[in-house]
């Protein structure tokens, strides 16, 4: 069974929602990430592991059509993506700012592969995953 950072993919999807004219940097944003973290008095993981697992969502939701290349007039700078409408969805679902999010994170942790295509399009589907 595949687990996710789903804190951190959120932050990633955010980043990409957000980075109109500016290059995607999924290292920084998990430098970021962990800062926030031990800012907020948790526990953060080695830096240098978070950052390659950074690097690995980055790849994985752009081949599983998460995010897609931000369109030329959108901002795009050939390496900064926008989200596509699974992105969107996986926002939606995984959005720690909206009251109810561990309840969607908890039926996803317990899929196989949450983010395989069909298995989220799957879930997500559902209505009563929200």
């Amino acid at each position: 069974m595949t687990t996710y950072n789903w804190d951190l993919i959120e932050r990633l999807l955010h980043e990409a929602q957000n980075s109109a004219g500016e290059s995607f940097a999924p290292r920084k944003y998990a430098e970021d990430y962990a800062a926030a973290k031990a800012s907020a008095g948790e526990p953060i993981e080695n830096l240098d592991h978070l950052k390659t697992v950074a690097c690995e969502y980055e790849r994985l939701l752009l081949l599983r059509g998460y995010i897609a290349p931000r369109p030329d007039d959108e901002g795009a700078t050939g390496s900064n993506f926008v989200l596509t409408s699974r992105g969107s969805s996986l926002l939606s679902l995984i959005d720690s700012s909206i009251p109810g999010n561990d309840h969607p994170r908890q039926v996803l942790d317990e899929q196989e592969d949450a983010l395989a295509e069909a298995t989220f399009d799957d879930v997500a589907s559902k209505a009563q995953i929200a």
